[in-house]
This record gives structure tokens, C-alpha cells and sequence, in this order.
């Protein structure tokens, strides 16, 4: 077990030469009888955009606190002790930017030791402590609470969670042992491992409560005297405080393991083997069924401290900063004054895309939008989905029931192109050929204004060419979502050399307005997100159509960490829409782009998976296979993987030389929100660098320095 007293810390200061200290404030309280409780504040002095955050300063003078309090207590100054924020504010955690400067393994062992070291401590201190979480309580800011003996919460708090694993991390300041020794097993499995995956889901306070983690909630209006008030209860021994959710002996008999088990299995089936974060927070929370605290507090020094050192660490950060950054600071997004105002939407198309798109754009914008189809029929199936869906809403809670009737009020459908005057953006979801689209455009063309923005949601096809046969093509731009719409968070925006900056920056204003991050891309075959996918399946069916079988091809392409395996990511596009993609990148890339006749056939057949009722993959359709067998020259996982590598790097590469986007940084942004490339990874570029393949290819990096872990 770990002395912590007698480590030297003072090393850690090297990485706080510029650390904005959050203090420790301390102020007594009087209570009932005579006795008092001190109060520690946590205030770095700034507003609530710079929450409090725990840096080595801030720890040791954290830790310095709590043992004078300690002192106190031994002399019977104080009978409790408490920990606060600021307004609307406990603690965010670590500072991350400083996590990512540690220069060694040894001192992130010393900085996840210094963690126990400090918030340990209000365990010790001979008198009850408390904290009050008062609102933002995230990593090590709810670690803090997990620490003391007893937690209220503020009714109000806006986020409480364990984020570490998404990071790449672990909650390594006592949370992956105290948590479920709190809580249980399940309900610590979904903080620490369920929610973080499920795009860093946080809890409400009420949450909270109900999970164990806070013994009581008051409202915020009198969040603190009424927190104080039941301190004061505890530390009388009239206010009893029960654990119903901290397990007992049959849990951790029975339980346990098998819970354990169980989100091992979640994890394969979902994240496959390459993150690092998920397994070790797992192997963390099993050990906590037994052993001591200042066991479970020497793992987690372990974990942290191999974790920071690491690449997925750095690429995770890495990748963090672009969605939280540069998402919302678009590269080359022109003027936000030059957009015009969008009053009215039209869509044509009536199936399930355009319908969901329909759906967005009444929901975002509040403003009328008109929908078309051949028919009436289709158009009538079309506004009966989206009003469907909004009754949906309407049973979820999630809008009220005037705000139903105004949504369904403003959706309306026509056969009728007149209808759509008036509009000033129009978006088509038709199929994917190119002179139907242009005859969609030119027919529109004449019902609208000369300045109203025409959107294409094209995957591949050239949005100039869309554009060639109207009298304002300025007016054209790519609008590209992805599926599932509602969810899916990427828009790649394609400028064409005729658009102008008015409608790309309308487009802009539109993406951010839908709550979508919008990359702006040249006019090329498949963009970015379809360019890369058709590298990777291109070379996937490559491999196949010379006889190597699926489950080698899937298994050789799993290094990337991809969320699925290329046979499930066909599969999942559709087999026909697969081929389309491959023959267009072909088409216009011959000698880099792979064109597979046995995908055609496959497409032809119609099924590559076999699965049962429930939809899980079973195995693969064995007549599937015969139309892929007959190659002669298979390959190994080492080689797929190792061309695979290297046709990225050189695409990529040459989507950069020839400005399709303006940064690696963007391609990975693409990647991360369009495709699901995992944090962990950091995107794609990262990867490529650290496993060699950009200088095998260009002799160069992408990135300067790459974006890789210190070691040991």
C-alpha cells in the first residue's frame, strides 16, 4: 500500500507555472448545541465559463486544508467539515490541458497519487465530512464528494458524471473503487462505463439521488442553509442516513462477477478490443469487491497513471478539442452577416430521408416547410411520418402540446411546384442520379426567387454538375447530412467554384442552427466521410475478391477501431449503395479506387449477413460467400492492414495537397462526428502517423509533433 505522506509532490509543480488555482476558502458555521461546522469554498476567482478545475496547486493546497481542519477537529474547535463551490459550480475535474503536458509516466503516477493523497483526506479527519454539490460535478469535481462520508446535491445541478473513460481515462481519484462500494455494481457500471460511451451522457440531480450517489437534494434557492441544516442533523445523530443501493454480501457473492461479465461482452460487441479506457475501468470495478480502500486507490494509481502515458490519451484530447473547438469555429466559413434569412423551407421528396430532414427543419428553424412527390400518395405517407413522429415527441415529454399543434400546423405537402414560392432554401433528397437531380433543380428554379439557396444532399455525385443546367448556379450548394439524420451531428457543406459567399454562408448559419457541426468541403467525388469509407472498403473487397475470407478481412481492419467491421458497415450501408460509392470514387480515381464486380453481384443477391429475429449477425449468408470464392492469390491480415494504412495516408494526403479541406484537423472532425471513428483514436490522421504509414507514404507527418503518449 502506498505511504502517500511521504511522496515528494513538489515535481508536479512544474506543470503549473500558468495553473488557474481553484482555492480552498474556509469559514465556520455555527450549528445546534454549540458545535460548528467549517465550510470550505472552492473559488478559482473567475466566472462560470472557467469552472473550477483540480491542478497540483490546487490539490496541495486542497490537501493543506483539509489537515489543518484536521488539527481543529482533534482540538475540538470544529465537529464537522464541508465542501462547497462556486456559484453553479463544485469542480470539472482535472485540467485537462494540463494532463496532456505530463512528461512521464512517474509523474502521472505522482499526479493520480496526489489525487488520493488530497481528496483521501476528508476520510480522515476525525470529524464527518460532507460535500455539498452545488452544481457542475464532473470527474474529479464529483470524486471530491465520493471521498467525503455524505453528499447533498442541488436540485438544480446541471451535470454530474464520471467522463474519464470517454477521455481515455479512468475515474482515478477513488471513483472506480468507492463508486460501486457506494452504489453497487449495475448502477456503477452505467456511470462509470454505460454512460461515457453513450456520447458522454451526465446525470441530473434527481439522478443522482435516486442512484445513491447524493443522500439528499434540496432546491437551489436555499441549497446551502438547508444542506447545513441536515449536516447539522448528522453530526447530532438525529438525521439518519440510509445506503439502501451499498451492496451487500449476496451482490458481491452473486451479482457482481456476472455484471462485470456482462459489460465485457457490451464492450466486444460494441467498441471491439483497441480502447484501452473501457477494459481497464472494468478490470477496476471488479477488483472492488473486496480488498481494501487503499488497494483499490493503488490500482487506480496504476491504471492512471499507464493511461496518461499512453497514445489514446493524447489522441483522445486531441479529438475532444476539435468537436468542443473547432466544430464551433468552422475553417473558411465566411461572414455570418452575409447569409439570408430563411422564412420558408421546401424539400423535395417526400421518403424517409427527406421526411427527416422535413422533421429537423421544422423542429430547429419554427418555420413553414413544404414537402413534394411524384405523387400525392407519397406526399400524404411523407407528412403522416412527420406527424407521426412529432406525437412522439408530444408522448416522450419532450414538447408540449401547443408546441405539437404549431409543428404539425406548419408542415404541409403539394404535387404542386408552385407551392414552392416563397421559399428561400429548398433541399433535395431525390435519387442519387445525376440528371434527376438537375431536372429537379431547373423545374424548382422557375417557382423561386433568383437569390433563394438550392441544397443538394448528394453523397458523391459533383454539386457544380447538379447545378450546370440552371440560370443561377451561385445559388447551389452541397448539404451533406448523414444517417441517422436527427442524430448523426456532421453536415458537410460543399462549395462549389460557383457558389457564392452568401448561400455558403446561409448554409453555415443553417448547419449551426439545425444543432450540427458543419465542415466545409471542396467539390469532390464522395467528399470526405465517403472518400475515406470507399478507401476502406475498396481495399476490403479487394482482399475478399482474391480470396481471402470476410472474417480475416474484418480482422485485420480492426487496429483501426472502427465502430463496426467492414462486412457489418456494408451491410449496413446496403450492398447496392456500396457498389454505387465504389464505382464513383473508381470512376473519377482509377488507379487509387478499387471497383468490385462480386460487390455488384453481392448487391444483386441482396443479403452478405445471416441473422436471426432479433437482427444479430449470426454468421455470414453462405450463398454470399460462394458468389466472393474463386481468388487465388488471399492475403494476410498483415498486408490488408498495412495497405489499408497506406492507401489512407496517401488519399488523404492528396485531399490536403488539393484543398478538399483546409486542415488534417478536418478530416478528422469528419471522421470522428460522420463516421463514429472513435476518440480514443483521435480520428484518423493521428493514427497514421503513429503506426508509420506517413512517412512510408509522403516521408513527412501529419501533425507536428505527433500526437502520441510520453511512454514510460
Amino acid at each position: 500500500m502506498t505511504d502517500y505522506a511521504s511522496i515528494d509532490f513538489e515535481s508536479l509543480l512544474e506543470l503549473s507555472a500558468d495553473e488557474v488555482v481553484t482555492h480552498s476558502f474556509v469559514r465556520d458555521v455555527p450549528l445546534s448545541g454549540g458545535r460548528v461546522l467549517a465550510l470550505v469554498t472552492l473559488d478559482n476567482g473567475r466566472d462560470h465559463t472557467r469552472p473550477n478545475t483540480l491542478g497540483p496547486v490546487t490539490l496541495l493546497e486542497f490537501s493543506k486544508t483539509m489537515d489543518e481542519l484536521k488539527e481543529r477537529a482533534a482540538r475540538g474547535e470544529i465537529h464537522g467539515v464541508a465542501v462547497t463551490g462556486k456559484p453553479f459550480i463544485l469542480a470539472a475535474g482535472a485540467d485537462l490541458s494540463k494532463v496532456s503536458e505530463i512528461p512521464s509516466r512517474e509523474i502521472g503516477v505522482k499526479l493520480a497519487q496526489l489525487g488520493h493523497h488530497a481528496l483521501g483526506k476528508q476520510a480522515d479527519l476525525g470529524v464527518p465530512s460532507f460535500v455539498f454539490i452545488n452544481g457542475l460535478a464532473l470527474g474529479g469535481g464529483l470524486e471530491i464528494g465520493l471521498n467525503a462520508d455524505y453528499r447533498t446535491v442541488d436540485a438544480s445541478a446541471p451535470a454530474i458524471a464520471l467522463p474519464e473513460v470517454f477521455l481515455g481515462l479512468i475515474p482515478g481519484w477513488g471513483g472506480a473503487y468507492l463508486l460501486p462500494n457506494l452504489i453497487g455494481i449495475e448502477n456503477a457500471l452505467k456511470v462509470v462505463i454505460e454512460n461515457p460511451l453513450k456520447n458522454n451522457r451526465t446525470l441530473k440531480a434527481v439522478d443522482a439521488l435516486e442512484l445513491g450517489i447524493a443522500d439528499a437534494m434540496f432546491d437551489s434557492a436555499r441549497f446551502l442553509e438547508e444542506s447545513i441544516n441536515w449536516a447539522d442533523g448528522v453530526i447530532a445523530g438525529t438525521t439518519k442516513v440510509p445506503r439502501p443501493h451499498t451492496p451487500g454480501k449476496v451482490e458481491r457473492l452473486v451479482k457482481w462477477d456476472a455484471a462485470i461479465g456482462i459489460a465485457r461482452k457490451m464492450l466486444e460487441n460494441r467498441l471491439g478490443s483497441v480502447p484501452k479506457s473501457p477494459y481497464r475501468a472494468l478490470d477496476l470495478l471488479k477488483a472492488a469487491k473486496s480488498g481494501k480502500k487503499a488497494e483499490g486507490f493503488a490500482r487506480e494509481d496504476e491504471a492512471l497513471a499507464d493511461l496518461i502515458s499512453g497514445d489514446q490519451l493524447q489522441a483522445s484530447i486531441y479529438a475532444f478539442n476539435l468537436v468542443q473547438k473547432r466544430a464551433k469555429r468552422p475553417a473558411g466559413a465566411p461572414d455570418k452577416a452575409l447569409a439570408k434569412p430563411v422564412t420558408r423551407v421546401g424539400v423535395l421528396g417526400a421518403g424517409y430521408m427527406a421526411s427527416q430532414f422535413a422533421l429537423l427543419f421544422v423542429r430547429r428553424l419554427r418555420v413553414p416547410v413544404v414537402i413534394t412527390d411524384l405523387d400525392q400518395a407519397r406526399v400524404d405517407k411523407g407528412v403522416a411520418y412527420i406527424h407521426d413522429e412529432i406525437g412522439k415527441l408530444l408522448d416522450k415529454g419532450r414538447i408540449s402540446p401547443d408546441e405539437s399543434n404549431r409543428l404539425r400546423a406548419l408542415v404541409t405537402g403539394t404535387t404542386d411546384k408552385a407551392d414552392f414560392a416563397g421559399c428561400d432554401w429548398v433541399i433535395e433528397a431525390v435519387f442519387e442520379e445525376l440528371e434527376i437531380k438537375q431536372d429537379v433543380f431547373a423545374e424548382i428554379e422557375k417557382h423561386i426567387a433568383p437569390d433563394a439557396v438550392l441544397a443538394t444532399n448528394t453523397s458523391s455525385l459533383s454539386v457544380e454538375q447538379i447545378g450546370a443546367k440552371l440560370e443561377h448556379p451561385e445559388r447551389v450548394v452541397g448539404f451533406h447530412f448523414f444517417t441517422p439524420v436527427a442524430l448523426m451531428p456532421l453536415i458537410e457543406v460543399v462549395n462549389t467554384p460557383n457558389t457564392d459567399e452568401a448561400t455558403l454562408s446561409t448554409a453555415m448559419v443553417i448547419a449551426a442552427k439545425l444543432r450540427k457541426n458543419a465542415v466545409i468541403t471542396a467539390d469532390t467525388p464522395g467528399f470526405v466521410v465517403n472518400r475515406v469509407l470507399a478507401k476502406l472498403l475498396g481495399e476490403a473487397m479487394h482482399a475478399v475478391d482474391n480470396g481471402t475470407p470476410f472474417e480475416v478481412v474484418d480482422q485485420a481492419m480492426a487496429p483501426l477501431g472502427l465502430p463496426m467491421a467492414p462486412s457489418v458497415l456494408l451491410d449496413l450501408v446496403g450492398l447496392k449503395v456500396g457498389a454505387h460509392v465504389l464505382d464513383t470514387h473508381h470512376a473519377a480515381f482509377p488507379d487509387r479506387f478499387y471497383r468490385s464486380e462480386n460487390l455488384h453481384k453481392l448487391a444483386e443477391h441482396g443479403t452478405l449477413l445471416e441473422k436471426d429475429a432479433k437482427g444479430k449477425v449470426k454468421g455470414f449468408d453462405k450463398t454470399a460467400l460462394k458468389i466472393v470464392s474463386g481468388g487465388k492469390s488471399p492475403l494476410s491480415a498483415d498486408d490488408i492492414l498495412r495497405r489499408l494504412e497506406d492507401g489512407l495516408a496517401d488519399e488523404i494526403h492528396r485531399m490536403l495537397e488539393d484543398d478538399v479541406v483546409h486542415a488534417a484537423e478536418d478530416i478528422d472532425l469528419c471522421m470522428i462526428l460522420g463516421a463514429g471513428w472513435p476518440f480514443q483514436m483521435g480520428g484518423l490522421t493521428p493514427y497514421l502517423d503513429r503506426v508509420g504509414a506517413s512517412e512510408r507514404v509522403f516521408g513527412d507527418t501529419f501533425h507536428h509533433p505527433t500526437i502520441r503518449g510520453v511512454g514510460a
